[in-house]
């Protein structure tokens, strides 16, 4: 039996090698999603490719991107795009398959076709615009009552932002000492993480939404760089649904994204949303001012006429008060000289009334007197009386009780030849038991004996 031909691993992948290279040495244009890019320090990209059917992958394999390749690619996405090349975002790229021997099967990547990348933002934009539409969260947030003085503002923003320090300069700064009330709510305006980063602080802000009037979204210059994110449907939704209205300045005038679409309003700059927010104050201040000067014109008209009037009534008032006077004092004149006569007859009629009730009282009281006298007298024998009586038989009471206890005291008993046994200083009985080796005292009449429980027997 011969011996099977032995190779070495180095052989077989190597005529692996061969074998793709003699059978894919063209470059291909292939579809796929950008999963991770992989970017190392210097300059290289090895980003995972995969294909996704119903959210699951179906295909993936590695990719290569030199650097000299990544930067050209980049360079066109900048001017094509409007953002640099980024992960998760379907690509149509240009590749050629490669394998080595130590790191396996790849496809490098020489060129990938940004005007691609843009019809896949411009669907996502449509596809975002069809959601909400079917939703009807298109014009949700902006169906929102706008409060008459947007005095408290949770603004959304980077810190470093030159946008942010346009707007809170606007509205700081204005000329008629208007008094805003902002917080800073620190998010990535753009790039990959900006949809999480906006969507986290708008839900920080729902939260304690009754300590702010409105919502502001500010972001610098950059032209249209990083827009992509404010088309996403996660994003777009967040606002369209979010409880306060939200107004938006991000920095570009072509090209409306979908959250500049649905949100309450939408400034090209953040300096002219901060013009907006101190035009309603304003708004607000003018007609005040005018209905203010209004009021006081109008009361001072109506003052000067009831001053007149007042005046007018005053000269009327004095005469028809001294009219009032005068035929008040006749008929009090009249009703004095009445009351006098009345209260002489009456007083003559009460004062014999009197006299004759107080002979009457008189008369009456020392008979009363007499009666109640008697009574007492009377009522004072028979108490003395009752008195001795009722103390003699309580008397003889308490002697018969006396004698019925002397009878009752245990020592009568115990003469009588009887005695008492106790355990622990009570009577023996079901409640206090005897057992053997029981210590239990006996009292007679004349001594006390201690004894020990040597057996005890139940009685049948």
């Amino acid at each position: 039996m011969s011996q099977p031909k032995v190779f070495t691993l180095r052989q077989v992948v190597s005529s692996i090698r061969k074998t793709l290279e003699e059978r894919y040495q063209s470059e291909y244009w292939v579809k796929a999603e950008m999963h991770k890019l992989g970017k190392t320090p210097s300059g290289h990209c090895y980003p995972e490719l995969v294909q996704k059917e119903d959210g699951k992958i179906v295909a993936e394999i590695r990719g290569i991107i030199w650097r000299h390749h990544f930067d050209a690619i980049n360079t066109r996405f900048m001017k094509v795009v409007k953002e640099p090349l980024k992960e998760d975002s379907t690509l149509l790229m240009k590749v050629k398959v490669q394998f080595h021997e130590v790191y396996g099967l790849s496809l490098q990547i020489t060129d990938i076709d940004p005007n691609y990348s843009l019809g896949e933002l411009q669907r996502e934009r449509a596809e975002t615009l069809k959601k909400l539409q079917k939703e009807g969260l298109i014009d949700a947030n902006q169906q929102l009552d706008f409060p008459l003085l947007p005095k408290r503002v949770a603004v959304i923003s980077a810190e470093s932002s030159k946008g942010l320090s346009d707007f809170m300069k606007v509205i700081e700064q204005n000329e008629w000492g208007y008094k805003f009330i902002t917080h800073l709510f620190p998010a990535y305006l753009q790039g990959d993480q900006a949809e999480d980063s906006i969507i986290r602080q708008l839900n920080r802000i729902a939260k304690v939404r009754e300590h702010f009037d409105i919502v502001v979204i500010v972001r610098g210059g950059g032209g249209e760089v990083g827009m992509s994110c404010y088309n996403t449907y996660n994003l777009c939704k967040a606002i369209a649904t979010f409880p306060l209205p939200i107004l938006t300045g991000i920095g570009h005038s072509t090209n409306l994204t979908v959250a500049e679409m649905i949100s309450f309003r939408n400034a090209i700059t953040p300096t002219e949303l901060g013009d907006f927010l101190v035009q309603a104050f304003h708004d607000f201040a003018i007609p005040l001012k005018d209905a203010m000067k209004s009021i006081r014109v109008r009361v001072l008209q109506q003052l000067e006429v009831a001053h007149l009037q007042l005046n007018t009534h005053s000269k009327n008032f004095g005469h028809v008060v001294r009219k009032a006077l005068d035929r008040e004092r006749q008929h009090l004149r009249l009703e004095e000289k009445e009351l006098i006569h009345v209260s002489k007859g009456f007083t003559q009629r009460n004062s014999d009334f009197i006299e004759r009730l107080r002979s009457q009282i008189s008369s009456s009281s020392r008979f009363l007197l007499q009666e109640h006298k008697n009574d007492l007298i009377s009522l004072k024998t028979r108490l003395s009386s009752g008195s001795k009586q009722h103390l003699k038989d309580a008397h003889n009471g308490v002697e018969r009780m006396e004698q019925l206890i002397k009878l009752m005291d245990p020592i009568h008993v115990l003469q009588r030849g009887y005695s008492i046994t106790t355990k622990d200083g009570k009577t023996i009985s079901p409640s206090n038991p005897v057992d053997e080796g029981d210590t239990i005292t006996t009292r007679t009449a004349t001594f006390t004996l201690t004894s020990e429980v040597i057996k005890r027997e139940e009685d049948v």
